[in-house]
């Protein structure tokens, strides 16, 4: 069934459905962008946190794809090390132009942070961290940064 559907679509179905086709360009368009700094006292319109958050537009956004070393507060020198440049490069990649912010399987977090797949052209900027080696795919459980741990 899925492959008929997916044949269908790929030959011009879609064009029977116009209303199919706009939505699924509509959730790959990136067209959230702000000017990020590093969250520094109370103001939180558009600043990053730590590696897999940050507040944009006044919401608070988790990365649900990823998990990062924490920074409040770390548990050795070497996680604050890895962590602050998570956040840096979270920042950059923030910064390098037009995003997209798709909601997960849930829309929050038990601490009210909406939690969204940060993407740019369709490719997760959490991957993008992953690949660097400054963060670990999210399976639902923290895991320490530290020798051992």
């Amino acid at each position: 069934m899925i492959i008929a559907v997916g044949g269908w679509l790929a030959y011009g179905g879609a064009d029977a459905l116009p209303g199919f086709a706009t939505l699924t360009k509509t959730l790959t368009t990136d067209s959230l962008s702000a000017a990020f700094s590093v969250c520094d006292g109370s103001d939180r319109a558009n600043c990053v946190v730590d590696g897999d958050t940050f507040w944009f537009e006044g919401q608070k956004i988790r990365i649900a794809d990823i998990d990062t070393p924490e920074l409040s507060p770390p548990r050795c020198e070497a996680e604050r090390i890895k962590g602050e440049a998570a956040k840096s490069r979270l920042l950059t990649l923030l910064n390098a132009g037009k995003f997209s912010l798709p909601a997960g399987f849930r829309d929050e977090d038990k601490y009210g942070r909406k939690l969204r797949i940060a993407s740019r052209a369709g490719n997760s900027l959490g991957d993008v961290l992953i690949d660097e080696g400054l963060a670990r795919s999210w399976d639902g459980a923290r895991h320490g940064w530290c020798q051992g741990g």
